[in-house]
């Protein structure tokens, strides 16, 4: 009965939202071709949505946003510190003229999508019946960590193939100038 007031109480742009969110989530598990545009997009969505998470729910907590940038920091660090070892097989491949990407398919994207929704519905949902948690310290720390892990892992994505592009796009200038 619980659960059934939770979701009869929730707006229906949530619902909509998690739509859109699982359904560009699922179209990550395949194979596709996209462009510098559309790779930049969703981290910058993505994080946006985190910020939002962050500073809606623990505003009264000076180093919750804080507490985010570092993890965020330090998650986007150790993942672009420990990409594995690039292989045609696994890996994005760019193509300078189309200014594309060939991108593998991929279950991250989704998970750390339905990560970042799943924890603002579940914060939103605690705060709402326990107001209180939203000054403690302990809580919105934590909670702001855990956004900071998937931003992390979004914006190195993102760089990734940020400098894959840049790479691509220095070759022939680097070819040009021996």
């Amino acid at each position: 009965p619980m659960l059934l007031q939770i979701l009869a109480h929730t707006p229906a742009w949530v619902f909509a939202l998690f739509g859109v969110l699982l359904w560009v989530g699922i179209q990550q598990l395949f194979p596709r071709r996209a462009g510098l545009t559309r790779v930049t997009v969703m981290p910058v969505v993505m994080t946006a949505l985190a910020v939002y998470g962050v500073v809606s729910a623990f505003a009264d907590t000076p180093w919750a946003l804080a507490a985010w940038a570092a993890t965020a920091l330090l998650v986007g660090a150790a993942t672009l510190l420990l990409a594995p070892a690039s292989t045609a097989q696994n890996q994005p491949q760019y193509n300078p003229q189309a200014r594309s990407f060939s991108l593998p398919g991929s279950g991250v994207p989704l998970a750390l999508m339905m990560g970042i929704f799943t924890t603002k519905y579940a914060v939103g949902v605690a705060l709402s019946l326990h107001p209180a948690l939203a000054h403690d310290t302990l809580v919105a720390l934590g909670i702001s960590s855990l956004y900071g892990v998937f931003s992390g892992s979004f914006i190195a994505r993102a760089l990734r193939l940020w400098r894959l592009a840049l790479a691509a796009h220095a070759a022939p200038t680097a070819a040009y100038a021996q």
